[in-house]
């Protein structure tokens, strides 16, 4: 049994008003790097075999913090590297929230292809595949950590649950949380999701926010601490 450990990152400057994607030099904000110092904590005693991270800055910052004062170094991995929303990079959520796909990422993701970027079911796949190609090469007794970003893990944790990607929408990754798939030769077994260590903060009612104000992400249900939808700034 290969027990893998999906870690969104930390929060940035960009978290929630704009969507992000793979727009180069986002970096945890002092709240992010707070978040990260303190899932490295949480994980502290776990053993881990790998730490494999997104290559965009906030993941890597993110799985640096889990790294230190362990014998291993982050690995990258394009295919968990966030979803390539082409045109409406650097664009804000707002904005977003106004053009006709956004209904469609919304309602049925499978057949959203952002405009010069990706289609979300090529996300999908690729970070499946990902995931797969890790866990085979590390082992049925390895525990390992993935950082990465909202819409990925939400896409991976719908395909453990044989979720269609059109349901993934109804799966949350905030910053920093923590999600636990353990994979067996039968079948994929959630053991967490959007695990933020205790406390009740996640659960309460979001705040009022405009539609698409909701932490980088092209989710709607979710606070400024977004779970997933398009983009994990």
């Amino acid at each position: 049994m290969t027990t893998v450990l999906f870690v969104r990152h930390g929060l940035t400057a960009m978290t929630g008003p704009v969507l992000a994607g793979w727009t180069p030099g986002v970096h945890l904000d002092e709240r992010g790097r707070e978040q990260a110092s303190a899932v490295a904590g949480r994980l502290a005693p776990l053993e881990l075999d790998a730490i494999v991270s997104s290559p965009l800055e906030r993941c890597v910052e993110t799985a640096a913090a889990i790294a230190q004062g362990r014998p291993l170094s982050v690995q990258t991995d394009d295919r968990f590297g966030e979803c390539g929303y082409g045109e409406w990079t650097g664009r804000p959520l707002k904005e977003l929230a106004e053009e006709p796909l956004w209904r469609v990422v919304q309602a049925h993701p499978s057949a959203a292809v952002f405009p010069g970027g990706e289609a979300m079911a090529e996300v999908q796949n690729r970070a499946v595949r990902a995931v797969r190609d890790w866990n085979e090469r590390l082992g049925e007794k390895a525990t390992y950590v993935v950082c990465s970003h909202g819409d990925v893990i939400k896409a991976i944790v719908a395909d453990a649950l044989g979720l269609h990607l059109d349901q993934f929408q109804r799966v949350t990754a905030d910053p920093a949380s923590v999600t636990v798939i353990r994979y067996t030769p039968l079948r994929p077994f959630l053991l967490r999701a959007n695990d933020v260590g205790g406390g009740i903060a996640n659960l309460l009612p979001p705040p009022e926010v405009s539609e698409g104000g909701n932490g980088g992400e092209t989710s709607t249900g979710s606070d400024a601490a977004v779970g997933g939808g398009a983009g994990t700034t």
